[in-house]
C-alpha cells in the first residue's frame, strides 16, 4: 500500500460491531470542534465517509502525505479520547500489524473536465 503521498486519496475500512451503525451515524453528526480542527492541523484536506451496515469505507487526501497526518493526529491527546470514545462500536479498525484495514485500488477510469483521459 502506498501511504498516501500529497493530494493521494487514500481509502480504508472499518468494521463496527452488529447494530451500531446508527450509534456511529449520531457520532459523526456531533463530531467535536476539536477533532476538526486537528483534522485540519494533521493537512487533511478532504475527508469522506460512508457506511453500509456494519461496513465505515473512510476516503482522505492530505496536504503532506498519509503518514504525516497519521503522525500529527496519533500524537493527539483530543484524538486520543475520541477514539477511545467510539471503541466500543469498532468490531475490526487494523490489521494485524496495526495498520488500517487499506483498499488498495483495482481498476480507475479518470477523465478529465474536459473529457480527456488523464
Amino acid at each position: 500500500m502506498s501511504n498516501g503521498a500529497p493530494g493521494e486519496a487514500v481509502l480504508f475500512i472499518y468494521r463496527l460491531k452488529p447494530g451500531m451503525g446508527p450509534e456511529y451515524d449520531r457520532a459523526h453528526q456531533a463530531v467535536w470542534p476539536e477533532i476538526l480542527d486537528l483534522i485540519d492541523q494533521a493537512g487533511i484536506y478532504d475527508y469522506q465517509i460512508w457506511r453500509h451496515g456494519d461496513l465505515v469505507v473512510s476516503r482522505m487526501r492530505t496536504r503532506e502525505g498519509y503518514d504525516h497526518a497519521a503522525s500529527v493526529t496519533g500524537a493527539s491527546a483530543v484524538q486520543a479520547r475520541w477514539t477511545a470514545s467510539m471503541s466500543h462500536i469498532f468490531a475490526d479498525i487494523a490489521d494485524e500489524q496495526g495498520e488500517p484495514l487499506w483498499l488498495e485500488e483495482v481498476f480507475s477510469h479518470r477523465v478529465t473536465a474536459e473529457g480527456e483521459l488523464s
